[in-house]
């Protein structure tokens, strides 16, 4: 074993199980019966029972992606779509059935709660089991709720935003999510109101052979700010379980957001999740991303720059080791004058792992003066790992600023053998290096989730150094 090639990893944290229990679980399978049954669960609305059924329809319609990952195993009659947990939605977290509270404890939502956070909605397989906000907050008009509460209490709020912008026509996933939505989070932040501390949803997947597909909608009113965290786990099994959710971020003028998300699903997970965010005039969205598990992960935000003087940037990086395929980048559109992005993206694969950065940036014709810069750096561990590179750049003008770099290396024995000579194990000389290349991104988030993400880079590092 050379010096740089790495043990895979106990993640023992993250991995353990519940018993699969449940109050409800759906058959198996994507029809038009299993659509109606999910819909007569949530107690849809009429105008989301049309919007599931034509979703399933366009979902039928489409085909598979032809270029990245191979999704030939995903076979969707092996899925089930819906699975409620044992619990209803509680304020209170002693109110939560004690298997999946205990399952929160380990993972340390309730402690972060109390440490660094507004607001907290957790969510476990299908349904959000709990849910707070601080009273201060809900004084300022602030909404922060499950997405089925907020269909009910503010309809036409989520149906004037509800996947508009992210169409069901983007792509079959797309459709999928439609068809099958269940949980997730919905935010309103009203004009002028400044959210100093962040708001976070947690999504764990504990049915085997199942998946999850909860909707993110955030609305930032003009001169308001938020700062949203989402983290998602899930154990192992020995069977393809699937995740495909969707976010869809409204950044009005003069607003700033800050979506910050730590993903960590086992390696039996496909991650083809989709997130979106449509920026104002003057406003400014920034990504920040993690993506730590999945056997296999598509997944690219993107920003559209609708108004002038509109910012975003992205800050992200993926570690793929055996048996990963991380597929993963940014797309950004720029279409009004005097806008600008900032793309930041690393890698980082080993064992025999695959990251591939894959970005939009497009700049149309009416974006005169805008300004792009995108840099990718890749780092392997090994010299059985692969790291790809794959830019789209469409630059309709010429009145503009872009740049372009991507830089791809492998840490030497020499590295290693150098920073040995200075006192440090073979083990920390790796750990130091590594950390070190991603503490841009770590940097960029709050210190209890920098910590997080640190924490995962050393499970990922943890073993024997040969």
């Amino acid at each position: 074993m050379s010096k740089t090639e790495i043990k895979e990893i106990n993640q023992n944290r993250y991995d353990f199980k519940n018993k699969d229990e449940y109050d409800f679980k759906i058959k198996k399978g994507l029809t038009k019966e299993i659509i109606e049954e999910i819909s007569n669960q949530k107690n849809d609305p009429d105008w989301m029972r049309a919007f599931r059924l034509k979703a399933l329809q366009v979902y039928n319609e489409l085909e598979l992606p032809t270029w990245g990952p191979d999704l030939s195993e995903l076979d969707m009659s092996e899925i089930a779509t819906y699975v409620r947990p044992k619990s209803h939605l509680q304020n209170s977290w002693e109110d939560v059935p004690e298997d999946i509270k205990n399952t929160f404890d380990k993972l340390g939502i309730p402690e972060a709660e109390k440490t660094s956070l507004a607001g907290v909605g957790a969510q476990y397989d299908s349904e959000v089991v709990y849910h707070s906000m601080k009273k201060e907050l809900l004084e300022q008009g602030v909404v922060y709720t499950d997405m089925e509460t907020a269909i009910k209490e503010y309809p036409d709020l989520v149906k004037s935003h509800f996947m508009k912008c992210v169409p069901v026509y983007d792509h079959k996933f797309v459709a999928l999510h439609g068809a099958v939505w269940s949980g997730g989070s919905f935010v309103y932040v009203p004009k002028g109101v400044k959210v100093d501390i962040p708001l976070q949803s947690y999504f764990r997947l504990n049915s085997p052979e199942s998946g999850q597909f909860e909707h993110t909608l955030i609305i930032v009113d003009e001169g308001a700010s938020l700062h949203f965290i989402e983290g998602c786990s899930a154990p192992k099994y020995n069977k393809v379980n699937l995740h495909a959710g969707c976010v869809e971020l409204y950044v009005k003028d003069n607003a700033y957001l800050r979506y910050s998300t730590i993903e960590n699903w086992s390696k039996n997970m496909l991650n083809l999740n989709t997130k979106k965010a449509i920026v104002g005039k003057n406003a400014k969205m920034d990504w920040v991303s993690g993506s730590f598990g999945s056997k296999i992960s598509m997944l690219y935000p993107m920003s559209i720059l609708n108004g002038e003087g509109g910012k975003t940037e992205f800050t992200g990086i993926s570690f793929a080791g055996k048996g990963q395929n991380l597929d993963n980048g940014f797309k950004v559109i720029h279409n009004s004058e005097n806008t600008s992005s900032v793309v930041n993206a690393k890698s980082i694969s080993k064992n025999g792992g695959k990251c591939t950065y894959r970005s939009l940036v497009r700049i149309g014709e009416n974006a005169k003066h805008s300004k792009s810069s995108v840099s990718c750096e890749s780092l392997m561990l090994d010299d059985i790992s692969v790291s790809d590179t794959i830019p789209v750049n469409d630059i309709q003008t010429d009145e503009v600023e872009f740049s372009h770099e991507a830089k791809i290396g492998k840490i030497s024995d020499k590295t290693i053998f150098y920073l040995m000579s200075r006192g440090l194990s073979e083990e920390d000389a790796l750990g130091l290096i590594v950390r070190g290349f991603a503490y841009p991104i770590s940097k960029e988030l709050p210190v209890e989730y920098a910590v997080e993400m640190n924490n995962l880079i050393n499970l990922e590092l943890e073993g024997a150094i040969g």
